[in-house]
């Protein structure tokens, strides 16, 4: 009996401890610091309770988050019944300071107040809010702390305040109401409704100015949400209305499963006011409708449009939400209409085609066809010229183009048709290879008159040309170039920025005739061209065989005067430059039995189009310089032959090379 004494007035002293400890003005203001300090811990702010009080029956707390932030709770409870009544005001006047608690941005304040009612098995919610300006009330049901039931309507919230306290610029403003009235949220159970409805909503055109650079008209909008939920069903119609766009939706959504057998349509009189919420800087207008129907197993989206004039027309499959197939086609889009959408010059007119039918849509797994084609193509060559700083405009040009290509897993597989008045190209197959990031194609260029590319190359060509070879790209760039030119052959081969080339039998006379230069030296040329792209520098080297001058006013004067005859004489030698950007630097040696020609050292400038050049011509042991300096296109010719021929005949013979050389280099 002596222990059990002893016993029981430990415990109860250690009940008296902790009654004077918990629920005692002494015991609360030794608890206090304690608590105070775990708050912080918890909030990472400077928390202060204010008032703590806790009695058997009672309690009052007021906590300050921070400074401006002050949550205050007051009320009856009894630790018997588990039972409670308690008044809550919470009152966030400084929600920037909270980022820590919140993990978001925040802005200006936030105010509710109410009553908690109930017990450990069900309680009750009743409060309420002013909002970002509006009217809110609320009524929340717990059972066992998991929410019943819901019913809350607000009043005229301001939308431009509530993008505020979200940390938004007030991109739009409008009246919201909403109404939600749940008498069961549980799952699979659900019963209820939500109405939501804005009034007298307006875009903020000088917003949309500043930040996106958007010019659209005063928009008003409204918008109506009208969504009733039974058991698993959600039936719903929505709509947003204004001046520029309309969007509609309607339906029926199973959520769990999920099933859905909905419409949906869009008609936007203006892409630009959608930039906020896609990111796309895209403009004009875009009208879309269609259906989403199916499972989550397997959901069917289709649509139609009229996007930049066409008719489009799309069926889609989506398995898991990843794409199973794809059936599109799209016919009589106009390319001026797209080139405005995406904000680009208007570089052409045309009628586009596209046809898609991919049974399989899997990523790795891609089977299908896609076939697209351009009619009525025509270059806006004013643009062009303008765009490119063409000396010359622009030819017309118009064009057609056929593409057909075939997915095959990660090879995607693509023939190339362009036929236009200036060129055509071709390519068999350009083979893409989604997985390694690999492309491999063949082509074929031809321009059948070169001279209609004189707007680009500022050259007079006669003739056409064929182009053709590989291109390869993967680790590194690589591109041949074959072609037979002037009766011989160009092989060459861009690897990265090195570009190499192989000049075989080109004949001279063919090639001064392209060019439309004085045809005066007949010879075969082998030469190697080695040129780096990024540095601009190269190097040429040629050899020159079974070279003959052909009559010419110049050669007949050295043999009237001078009895030297240098169209019997053939030719060879070789021709060197080096390029550095703009800068070439050249060198020729020809000889023949009796004669020599030679130059060292001269210097040609592409982008000043001048030279300063001088020629050592030695006919029969008898030499004649000539001096060329000034433009390419007329350059000053000077000759020295008074010790070949007397003055007179200098004079005619300098006059006639003046004209030869007229537009050679």
């Amino acid at each position: 009996m002596k222990y059990l004494a002893w016993f029981g007035g430990l415990f109860g002293i250690l009940v008296i401890g902790v009654y004077v400890l918990a629920f005692t003005p002494l015991g609360n203001s030794i608890l206090q610091p304690t608590i105070e300090e775990k708050i912080k811990e918890q909030t990472l702010l400077d928390s202060k309770l204010k008032v703590f009080s806790l009695s058997m029956s009672e309690f009052e707390i007021i906590l300050e988050i921070n400074q401006g932030n002050v949550v205050s709770l007051k009320g009856e409870y009894s630790p018997f019944s588990k039972s409670f009544d308690i008044n809550y005001n919470v009152d966030l006047d400084n929600l920037e300071s909270l980022k820590s608690l919140s993990t978001v941005e925040l802005r200006k304040s936030f105010r509710t107040s109410g009553k908690v009612k109930g017990d450990m098995a069900f309680i009750t919610v009743d409060g309420i809010s002013d909002v970002a300006s509006s009217d809110t009330t609320y009524h929340v049901e717990l059972t066992e702390f998991n929410p019943t039931s819901i019913i809350a309507k607000v009043k005229k919230l301001k939308l431009s305040e509530l993008l505020d306290i979200g940390a938004q610029k007030p991109y739009a403003d409008a009246d919201v109401n909403l109404d939600v009235n749940f008498k069961n949220i549980k799952p699979h159970a659900l019963d209820g409704d939500i109405i939501l409805a804005t009034e007298d909503g307006k875009i903020n055109t000088k917003v949309m100015k500043n930040d996106f650079n958007i010019t659209i008209p005063n928009t008003d909008f409204t918008m109506n949400l009208d969504a009733k939920l039974k058991g698993d069903d959600v039936d719903y119609t929505y709509k947003l209305i204004s001046n520029l766009f309309k969007i509609t939706s309607s339906g029926k959504v199973i959520p769990t499963p999920l099933k859905t057998d909905i419409k949906y349509a869009l008609d936007i009189k203006e892409l630009a006011l959608l930039k906020p919420v896609t990111g796309a800087d895209v403009r004009g207008s875009f009208r879309l409708n269609g259906t989403v129907k199916g499972t989550k197993a397997k959901l069917v989206v289709d649509g139609k449009s009229d996007v930049a004039e066409s008719d489009t027309r799309f069926e889609a499959i989506l398995k898991e939400f990843a794409p199973a197939s794809v059936q599109a086609s799209m016919k009589n889009l106009k390319l001026d209409r797209v080139l405005y959408m995406v904000k680009q010059p208007h570089y052409a007119d045309g009628i586009f085609s596209l046809d898609v039918n991919i049974p399989d849509a899997r990523s790795g797994k891609l089977n299908g066809k896609v076939i697209s084609s351009v009619k009525k193509g025509l270059l806006d060559v004013k643009y062009m010229t303008e765009a490119y700083k063409f000396k010359t405009p622009m030819p017309q040009t118009a064009f057609q183009m056929i593409t057909d290509t075939t997915l095959n897993g990660d090879i995607i597989d693509s023939k190339v048709n362009l036929k236009s008045t200036l060129a055509d190209f071709d390519i068999k197959r350009a083979r893409v290879n989604l997985k390694n990031s690999t492309i491999n194609s063949d082509y074929k260029a031809t321009v059948p008159n070169l001279d209609k590319l004189y707007f680009a190359t500022e050259q007079h060509i006669k003739g056409g040309i064929t182009v053709n070879g590989e291109l390869n790209k993967g680790d590194d760039f690589d591109l041949t170039i074959l072609s037979n030119v002037a009766g011989g052959k160009i092989d060459a081969k861009l690897h990265n920025d090195d570009f190499h080339a192989d000049i075989l039998g080109v004949q001279t006379l063919d090639a001064l005739y392209m060019l439309i230069y004085p045809e005066i030296f007949k010879a075969s040329l082998d030469a190697k061209l080695d040129y780096n792209l990024a540095s601009q520098k190269g190097k040429f080297d040629g050899h020159l065989i079974d070279g003959k001058f052909t009559k010419n006013q110049m050669l007949n004067l050295i043999k009237q005067y001078a009895k030297v005859d240098m169209y019997v004489e053939t030719f060879k030698g070789d021709v060197h430059a080096d390029i550095n950007k703009e800068k070439i630097v050249a060198s020729m040696e020809l000889k023949s039995n009796t004669s020599s020609i030679k130059t060292k050292n001269t210097q040609l400038n592409t982008k000043t189009k001048t030279i300063d050049s001088k020629i050592d011509v030695v006919a029969n042991k008898s030499p004649i310089s000539v001096m060329l300096k000034g433009n390419t296109s007329s350059p000053k010719v000077t000759i020295d032959v008074e010790d070949l021929v007397k003055k007179e005949a200098g004079k005619a013979i300098e006059k006639e090379l003046g004209k030869l050389l007229k537009g050679f280099f």
